[in-house]
């Protein structure tokens, strides 16, 4: 196995430490951050080889439960990668930046969101979580610091006052997601990965991101469903 015979260079080790720094890092950026890295450590660099490069990377890292992930945006469709800790497969992994209370607002902040029918949860429902926690009650001023802060680094965004999983979110929380939310969490049927945002089919239940149900029915005079074929009656981004 030729990837797992490669030896890790200064330019992997360059790249390793930025995507770790950024906590999630836009594809574009990735693909300038390898031509740099490249280009610095004066080793190969071809274009195309993204994929390869992260593979060796990802080959050193095995040993340690650690892996370069990559993901797409739910708003955009732009793939992001990002370091993902695979031994942590919980909330655990915000356990150091975090107290219990603010952990428990965003375990409840989550299931807002993945049980909404659109991906979303409004502020003022999850304010409104504020004083019923467990583990100690927040006031509503401190609960919007704290939303705030999760938005800064990245587990949550924010639009109009509407709060969803951070793409970040997504790539490093997949697995814990599939698993403690089996009845209703969703793989995407076009690209296969976590779909928090999505249409569903009124037949058989499939979802997809906004973005892949543009791509996939672009041209399409009749939208259909990839599975059932029955007519797709959401409204087509």
């Amino acid at each position: 196995n030729t990837v797992m015979a490669a030896q890790m260079t200064n330019a992997h080790r360059r790249f390793l430490q930025v995507l770790m720094s950024n906590g999630i890092t836009e594809g574009s950026e990735a693909r300038k951050l390898h031509q740099y890295c490249c280009e610095t450590d004066k080793v190969y660099y071809a274009h195309d080889k993204l994929d390869d490069f992260i593979s060796t990377i990802n080959s050193h890292l095995q040993p340690l439960f650690m892996q370069i992930r990559k993901g797409i945006s739910e708003d955009n469709g732009r793939a992001h990668y990002a370091v993902v800790n695979l031994a942590e497969t919980e909330v655990t992994k915000m356990a150091s930046d975090y107290t219990e209370t603010e952990l428990e607002l965003f375990r409840k902040t989550m299931d807002l969101i993945i049980l909404s029918e659109n991906g979303f949860a409004s502020s003022t429902d999850i304010l409104n979580l504020a004083d019923q926690l467990k583990t100690k009650k927040m006031r509503k001023k401190e609960a919007e610091q704290v939303l705030k802060a999760f938005v800064e680094d990245k587990w949550l965004s924010e639009k109009n006052g509407e709060y969803t999983l951070h793409t970040r979110c997504i790539i490093e929380m997949e697995q814990y997601i599939l698993s403690n939310y089996q009845d209703v969490a969703r793989k995407c049927n076009i690209c296969h990965s976590l779909a928090i945002q999505s249409q569903v089919c009124e037949s058989c239940g499939i979802g997809m991101h906004l973005p892949c149900v543009r791509k996939y029915f672009r041209g399409q005079t009749e939208p259909r469903c990839p599975k059932c074929n029955e007519f797709w009656s959401c409204d087509t981004p």
